[in-house]
């Protein structure tokens, strides 16, 4: 296909590579602040797929951890809003950083009593932890890395999962410097 112009495999696939990000965020603890971040991410039409918000050491402070799905060009544009927001002390792309990260997951399975044996030994065998045993329901928590709860998730999906609610991930950089 030759037209007069040079396409790009990115044109032709009529996208921009996505991928997910994992930004840190160290931001004043105001109100207001939560909604003005989440409105760069809007204006730029990327999606947030998780996001915590904690304290930080000193109370004026909360750190927040965002992962969000889009292209490479998109984040560096929003990181340098972001860090222009007064609110915001420091924003940083966490991608691919050596870092700590946890998630945790509770997932509540509808079972019979005689599933409930067979999904409790893969709950031992996956690192679950059960958290509440009714009659013909078992809820288990799993935590670790994003691939590790999703690889305990998609073990259970061939079960009657009811329920299953995920926090956002949790990170911190290794060492002695501060994340944010």
């Amino acid at each position: 296909m030759n037209n007069g112009s040079t396409m790009t495999a990115e044109m032709l696939a009529g996208t921009r590579a996505e991928r997910k990000h994992t930004i840190s965020l160290h931001v004043a603890n105001r109100p207001g602040v939560l909604i003005r971040i989440a409105l760069v991410f809007a204006r730029r039409g990327y999606n947030i797929d998780s996001l915590v918000v904690s304290p930080a050491s000193d109370p004026d402070y909360s750190m927040m951890n965002i992962v969000a799905s889009g292209d490479e060009k998109t984040l560096d544009q929003i990181l340098k809003q972001l860090n222009k927001l007064v609110d915001v002390v420091h924003a940083s792309d966490r991608t691919g950083e050596d870092i700590l990260q946890r998630e945790l997951a509770l997932i509540k399975i509808g079972c019979s009593p005689v599933e409930r044996s067979e999904i409790l030994q893969l709950a031992h065998a996956l690192r679950c932890e059960i958290v509440d045993l009714g009659e013909n329901v078992v809820t288990l928590q799993t935590t670790g890395s994003s691939d590790e709860v999703d690889s305990v998730t998609k073990v259970l999906s061939g079960y009657d999962v009811i329920e299953l609610v995920r926090t956002g991930k949790v990170l911190m950089i290794r060492g002695e410097q501060h994340t944010a």
